[in-house]
């Protein structure tokens, strides 16, 4: 299995940098070509979320998108996959961020009865609560 980073995963997504993707892209055909994995995890999707939306002033819904697309894509493998994805249905209606979400998502997934938080906007997200 072939884990990324952020910065590659950005190139994949973003192509902003002509060698990077390339050197990106030519990483990803050889893993796949080996049927070798390519995994995003948990960490890498929090911090493309914040570059998409802080250094490339992604909004929300094209942010969704990205990772919609990507998750789609044949070649890449991402981490618990179905917090994932419930992490970013609970995001396209709520005023929490990514990150809020996918904790929530993920925690249940990791059989938590309820994930506590301060934050007032969090507690709002099914299976948290306030402290």
């Amino acid at each position: 299995m072939l884990g990324i980073d952020t910065n590659v995963l950005i190139r994949l997504l973003v192509s902003d940098d002509a060698e990077q993707t390339r050197r990106a892209r030519k990483l990803v055909d050889q893993a796949v070509s080996r049927d070798e994995p390519v995994l995003v995890s948990l960490p890498v999707l929090v911090e493309t979320e914040w570059v998409l939306r802080s250094r490339y002033g992604l909004s929300r819904e094209a942010v969704l998108g990205v990772f919609r697309a990507a998750l789609e894509s044949r070649e890449l493998s991402f981490e618990d996959e179905p917090a994932l994805e419930e992490a970013l249905f609970q995001w396209t209606d709520s005023a929490c961020g990514f990150s809020d979400c996918l904790i929530a998502a993920h925690s249940r997934r990791l059989g938590c009865r309820t994930t506590a938080t301060f934050d007032v906007k969090a507690a709002r997200l099914p299976g948290t609560m306030r402290v």
